[in-house]
């Protein structure tokens, strides 16, 4: 498996940090933001790799040389004149005969590449986006799927967005098939995402890959440090998927949003306050954050599959606008009980996923390789905290929402906290 690094940019947001390097060997805690994603795409066995280069490419040449310094084998390509964000993809034809991974020069990232190349091949993709929530999609290209993972449409960050949407960003990490190069005619300017993505996308042969991993641009002096302060803290190389992640698994009704009864209208959704701010909390952290909640208003025909969609868009939109995100959702939409006007019949069932079964959890479990025995489960009733007991992990009760007088189960949480904001705390210090 071949690497392609886009290594040309020079870095005009970060003349304060650096001026006369390129923007990929802007030092991060002791060596260039480069040199972290030759050593990330080796530790999955990755040792080809072609840097393309531009300005000042003579300190990128100097400094990596063949490779061999890390275990792998390093080739260039020189862009005399720019040519946008893949006009040099042009000089690989002849070259590139498999599927290879293109990677943006700017970029502190630390994932699992051969995860990600078997998502692309196994849909038999012309082109697989990484992407993951962030911290601003309100001000980041927003990936819209349907339920194959197939792109429908791309979401400019410069375009008003006037209704809900799920934060779901384009990273600047791609699988490329050779098939994409033959749309390639010459070394001329070319943009990679409005131009050839863009032309792709009704012809079904876009997909986008879903990560929790770490991948975060620098490209201002803010991200530039709060990157830095990550590799030193260890959260980058924590959240490569090839090791075991902790998780905080929270419940939605009562723990996240105001109790409104049995919620489904988009327009009765409300976080309560400080909620953003500690999922924040927790997304800089080491731990992701993923909703495992109970919706019996879909078997019960009280609300449309597309109305808690619209739900929980809005739930990613709101915590968008805190600087949060959720790294996962999981609902349950059965229900035991039948006698419902216009309930569901197929859904009317005992599963395995309604809390406090702990379905959601193990297919989080499997999803995302985290470890349950070192995770947490926080919520506001007794169910939660027997779903997080009976899946071995940490538990906390909250006293918003139902402050734990569902008296469903006789248990008691390992912790106890007024809001999320302790809970976090809480969870921070243990």
């Amino acid at each position: 498996m071949r690497a392609v690094i886009m290594a040309g940019g020079k870095g005009t947001r970060l003349q304060s940090i650096a001026s006369d390097i390129p923007k990929p060997m802007v030092s991060v805690a002791g060596k260039p933001i480069l040199e972290y994603q030759i050593e990330s795409l080796k530790g999955s066995g990755i040792e080809g790799i072609t840097l393309i280069i531009g300005h000042l490419g003579n300190v990128i040449r100097d400094y990596f040389g063949d490779g061999t310094r890390w275990g792998v084998h390093i080739d260039y390509i020189t862009e005399e004149t720019p040519l946008g964000t893949a006009g040099a993809l042009y000089f690989l034809k002849g070259k590139a005969d498999e599927d290879f991974l293109l990677v943006f020069g700017d970029l502190m990232v630390d994932v699992d590449w051969k995860r990600f190349m078997d998502f692309h091949k196994s849909h038999g993709s012309l082109i697989t986006l990484f992407g993951h929530p962030n911290t601003h999609p309100y001000d980041s290209d927003v990936i819209v799927v349907d339920e194959e993972d197939r792109v429908q449409r791309i979401l400019p960050k410069k375009e008003e967005r006037n209704f809900y949407y799920k934060n779901f960003v384009n990273a600047g990490l791609y699988c490329v098939s050779p098939g994409l190069l033959d749309l390639i005619e010459k070394p001329e300017k070319v943009d990679l995402e409005k131009e050839l993505i863009a032309e792709q996308i009704p012809h079904g042969t876009v997909f986008a890959y879903h990560s929790t991993e770490y991948v975060k641009d620098m490209g201002t002096p803010d991200r530039y440090y709060s990157v830095t302060d990550d590799v030193v803290n260890g959260v980058v190389s924590s959240r490569n998927l090839k090791n075991k992640q902790r998780c905080v698994f929270l419940d939605r009704d009562g723990t996240i949003n105001e109790l409104r009864g049995f919620l489904n209208s988009a327009e009765d959704f409300e976080l309560i306050p400080g909620v953003g701010e500690a999922i924040a909390r927790l997304n800089a952290s080491k731990y992701l954050v993923i909703v495992a909640t109970n919706q019996p208003v879909i078997a019960r025909g009280e609300c449309s599959v597309e109305e808690l969609d619209r739900i929980h868009m809005k739930l990613e939109t709101e915590l968008g606008k805190c600087g949060a995100y959720i790294d996962g959702l999981y609902y349950c939409p059965h229900h035991p009980h039948k006698g419902y006007a216009g309930e569901v019949p197929e859904l009317k069932i005992d599963c395995e996923c309604r809390k406090p079964k702990i379905g959601m959890l193990t297919h989080a479990a499997e999803d995302f390789n985290i470890d349950l025995a070192a995770s947490w489960y926080i919520g506001d009733t007794t169910m939660d905290i027997q779903t997080g007991i009976n899946a071995g992990m940490h538990t906390v009760l909250l006293h918003t929402g139902e402050a734990g007088q569902d008296h469903k189960y006789n248990v008691s949480a390992e912790f106890e906290t007024p809001d999320l904001g302790g809970a976090v705390e809480l969870v921070l210090k243990n």
